[in-house]
């Protein structure tokens, strides 16, 4: 059963079915010892219900013990599921369901996968979580990747995390009709953070690594202005690149993983420069 499952009597009726259905729907499953077939359906609901606590209250009726709320809802038959939202029922199940109608019949009624994903990463990013976010945010894009509050919120993780170009490319496919204020915030964003990424430090030292490419102190330098604004896939090659030329370099191999720590969970950069330093090491 799920963990908010309610068994419905004549004492709490009124509480459960006219004051907590004005909160959120409350699905409300008859069932009886007597018939195998209702106790197979509010099996099936109550652990497909299991985790939207918060989205749907689930109970249940004995009809055996509780005839009078039976009647009074007009059950003529078991199974039977009942949706009921502001006191009046919304929708319904009756008579025994396959898997398949059972699925469906709670997609119309349960936030979406990609919805509690979308939820949880604003909350992650309000935390200024935003290593996490960016793993969350990017499996609701997996889901759906048409979405507009999901390409806005993925665009806003790319910025906090660097991503420049991909940041821009999401950005540009957002719709007309779906530029609203976040969406021009997020341009703001980045313009400024396009012109941080070059800064005045940033040229001067690549202008004297030009006439100095042996140089790894000026390449160490530079990988420090990178990793500020967020460059780590250029911080990580330099960093590369010095590795294949000496394998004891301890400095820049300690500023490799450092660079890799600092990225989020399933960033593709990381994975690919993790694969990099392990073939570099066997």
């Amino acid at each position: 059963m799920t963990t908010n499952a309610i068994e419905i009597t004549l004492e709490n009726f009124q509480q459960i079915i006219l004051e907590e259905s004005k909160t959120k729907p409350v699905l409300i499953d008859f069932w009886a010892e007597t018939v195998p077939e209702s106790l197979q359906l509010r099996d099936r609901l109550a652990a497909d219900l299991n985790g939207f606590e918060a989205h749907v209250l689930y109970a249940t009726v004995d009809c055996q013990t509780q005839q009078q709320i039976a009647q009074q809802f007009g059950i003529q038959g078991l199974p039977t599921a009942i949706l009921v939202k502001d006191g009046q029922p919304l929708d319904g199940l009756t008579g025994p369901q396959s898997d398949d109608n059972i699925k469906a019949f709670l997609a119309k009624h349960l936030p979406k996968q990609e919805d509690l994903l979308l939820a949880q990463a604003q909350q992650l990013l309000a935390d200024n979580n935003v290593n996490d976010a960016f793993t969350v945010i990017n499996n609701a894009y997996q889901l759906d990747s048409e979405r507009a509050d999901i390409k806005l919120l993925l665009s806003d993780v790319y910025l906090q995390t660097g991503k420049i170009t991909e940041a821009e490319s999401l950005l540009a496919t957002i719709l007309m009709v779906d530029q609203d204020s976040y969406y021009q915030a997020l341009i703001a964003k980045l313009e400024l953070a396009s012109q941080a990424a070059d800064s005045p430090e940033i040229k001067a030292l690549e202008a004297q690594l030009a006439n100095d490419t042996d140089n790894v102190e000026l390449q160490h330098q530079l990988v420090a202005q990178y990793s500020q604004v967020n460059r780590h896939e250029e911080a990580l090659v330099l960093l590369f690149r010095l590795m294949q030329k000496d394998s004891s370099d301890a400095v820049s191999k300690s500023l490799y993983l450092d660079v890799l720590k600092s990225l989020p969970d399933g960033d593709p950069i990381a994975n690919k420069y993790r694969r990099k330093l392990y073939t570099l090491m066997y």
